[in-house]
């Protein structure tokens, strides 16, 4: 083969799977060992030392306990690294375990108790930021005020793009320079490796609810983060401690819907370009979020490369209007998540944005749709149906 660089179509089907030859399989083994045997006591513990504070277990100490290390976990955070451009990857437990390690290992020691982020966010970064419970202080703003927020003792820059649910773009590079030498962890979650890669734009860490669109099914919980081993280390070590990591089996169904993520995304994007126009020229709508529709910076193309397949709507009516369309869908599921091979919408302020300060939370007229698989001309008369409901409540509203 020549030097030029895979396509990421084929890293994704390729990455985490070097040393299937060796072990003779083809497709990715399952370790659910939860404890090893040990070759005596001395190289085992070395090995438990190593782990315990953030390393690899060491070739002659073995993999000792399974809170420390697993060879599915590792395979897959291998296959998520290459993909992500990255030294390394990370996989937790959840999503937000992968934001609170990422928390504590900034704002623990050295002074650095403070963290900026970006809003708006996720609402559970959002709600686990504002409660205090991991000890750091926290300053939000917008994304033009990351420099004017900065603090000697500044440990973290926290930035979601495109953000939950409001679909806003962040212009990675742009807080990366305003943060003066501060890590800068961007949530990837909804452009996810395939179409956005932080990291290439100066961003220390790639955080993805692999949840979502990384599993791909909706049957799996787990964060991921892409970063640097010296940040890796950090990142297992708190993993140690705490607990956090991945279950194997959750690794391999992870490891396993990278394979397909290319062609999901891509699928899935052309579906929510399709459906993004057409809801533009419904009457129930006020206003389509959608990464490729005003984009006035030139982010799409220049950071991202497409604008993925979630989008967020305004509705004539407000909160009675996302009820009636939330209860009217019959292709989409009326569910929280995202990323799925079926096509969800849900109505973030009464549900992931609830614990929201009320003046950073979603409108109530705000709807968010996540496109699946589906054919696109039965998801839009699944909407034209439901949305005909949503004109009636918006109609009887202004009498």
């Amino acid at each position: 083969m020549s030097d030029k660089p895979l396509h990421p179509d084929t890293v994704a089907v390729h990455a985490g799977r070097s040393d299937f030859a060796a072990l003779g399989v083809h497709a990715a083994p399952i370790d659910l060992s939860s404890t090893n045997p040990l070759p005596d006591i001395l190289h085992g513990g070395d090995s438990y030392e190593s782990m315990a504070n953030g390393g690899h277990p060491l070739p002659d100490g073995g993999n000792v306990y399974a809170r420390l290390w697993n060879p599915t976990v590792a395979r897959f955070e291998e296959a998520l690294a290459e993909l992500e451009h990255a030294e390394a990857s990370v996989a937790f437990a959840s999503g937000m375990a992968a934001t609170t390690a990422a928390i504590l290992s900034h704002t623990t020691g050295a002074g650095k108790r403070h963290i900026v982020a970006v809003r708006p966010l996720y609402g559970g970064t959002d709600h686990l930021l504002d409660s205090g419970l991991l000890g750091a202080e926290v300053t939000f703003c917008h994304e033009d005020e990351v420099a004017a927020s900065i603090r000697p003792d500044t440990g973290l820059v926290i930035l979601e793009t495109p953000a939950n649910p409001t679909l806003d773009l962040v212009d990675i590079a742009a807080v990366v320079a305003q943060a003066g030498g501060v890590p800068v962890m961007v949530d990837n979650t909804f452009a996810t490796p395939l179409l956005q890669n932080p990291l290439d734009l100066g961003a220390a860490m790639s955080l993805h609810s692999a949840t979502k669109y990384i599993g791909g099914h909706g049957d799996v919980i787990a964060g991921v983060i892409a970063c640097s081993e010296q940040t890796a280390e950090a990142l297992r070590r708190v993993r140690a401690i705490t607990g956090s990591l991945l279950h194997p089996l959750g690794a391999y169904l992870l490891h396993r819907g990278l394979a397909t993520l290319p062609i999901r995304v891509q699928a899935q994007q052309a579906s929510a370009r399709i459906v993004a126009a057409k809801l533009q020229d419904n009457s129930a709508v006020l206003e389509v979020r959608y990464p490729e529709l005003d984009d006035t910076r030139g982010l799409v193309g220049r950071q991202m490369r497409g604008g993925g397949a979630m989008i967020a709507i305004r509705l004539a009516g407000g909160y009675a209007a996302a009820e009636a369309l939330t209860g009217s869908v019959r292709l989409f599921t009326h569910a929280v998540s995202l990323g799925g091979v079926d096509s969800l919408l849900q109505h973030p302020a009464a549900l992931t944005h609830r614990p929201v300060a009320p003046d950073a939370r979603p409108g109530a007229d705000i709807v968010r749709l996540s496109i699946g698989l589906e054919n696109v001309e039965d998801l839009l008369a699944d909407l034209e149906q439901a949305l005909s409901k949503v004109d009636a409540v918006a109609a009887h509203a202004t009498r």
